[in-house]
């Protein structure tokens, strides 16, 4: 499916969102806060286009995704980006092999999300950063309606004709509509051994940032994890939401 797309993806994005993924990816390059001479794994990387402020940065950025078309299309346009196909639930790297680990939009995508959650604490150092940009639970009732209604009617008749794959976005919006809200995820975070974990509500929650450290002692081991997993009541008590 994203094979099919990958030629269009990125522009059709830009149409379906109004323009915002532009914005949401600002946000999630800023609340990485790395240099140059660190190196980063941009997980579902796609075509790229949320590597590339890392690669113009002089960073060194792996872009990694599991679609080998995405790939194509994205080392076509950035020949000077590392571009690795990769299984996020089985990554193709070292432990400790990164300072910051991010994903945009692909940890919805993925089989078994939890275990992509592992595998990313497991390459990035201790002490390192992750951050997940994906859509989310809209905080306002009258918010959240509408927003369904564009998702379930509107983005379907848009896609059927910017799209040479509408099913595609078909899928987008089903998947949209039975992932985790906020909480639930920072949880999930939580439960795979991250710490520090809070998030940033973006467009009124359409999207949520969410950010975490590893713990600087550990390695993502079942000790770790078990030492930084509470329960989910206290997480949800105690995790600061930046505003809207």
């Amino acid at each position: 499916m994203f094979d099919d797309v990958a030629p269009k993806y990125d522009v059709v994005n830009d149409v379906l969102s109004m323009g915002q993924t532009r914005r949401w990816r600002k946000v999630v390059v800023e609340a990485m806060d790395v240099r140059a001479g660190q190196r980063v794994l941009d997980l579902a990387a796609g075509t790229g286009t949320s590597s590339e402020p890392y690669a113009d940065a002089g960073i060194d950025v792996v872009a990694c995704d599991f679609s080998l078309g995405m790939l194509k299309v994205g080392k076509r346009r950035r020949p000077d980006i590392d571009f690795i196909a990769g299984d996020a639930t089985n990554l193709p790297f070292a432990d400790n092999a990164f300072d910051a680990s991010t994903i945009s939009f692909g940890l919805r995508n993925v089989n078994e999300p939890k275990k992509a959650l592992a595998e990313m604490l497991r390459v990035t150092k201790p002490g390192g950063k992750l951050v997940i940009a994906e859509f989310s639970q809209p905080v306002v009732p009258l918010w959240r309606t509408m927003y369904t209604e564009y998702l379930m009617r509107a983005l379907p008749a848009i896609a059927t004709k910017v799209s040479s794959n509408p099913d595609a976005y078909v899928y987008l919006a089903e998947s949209i509509r039975a992932w985790p809200d906020q909480d639930n995820l920072a949880a999930w975070l939580q439960d795979a051994g991250w710490e520090d974990v809070t998030y940033r509500n973006l467009s009124g929650g359409i999207v949520a940032v969410h950010r975490a450290h590893k713990p600087v002692t550990g390695n993502g081991s079942a000790e770790a994890i078990a030492a930084h997993t509470g329960p989910v009541a206290k997480l949800r008590r105690n995790l600061p939401r930046t505003a809207r």
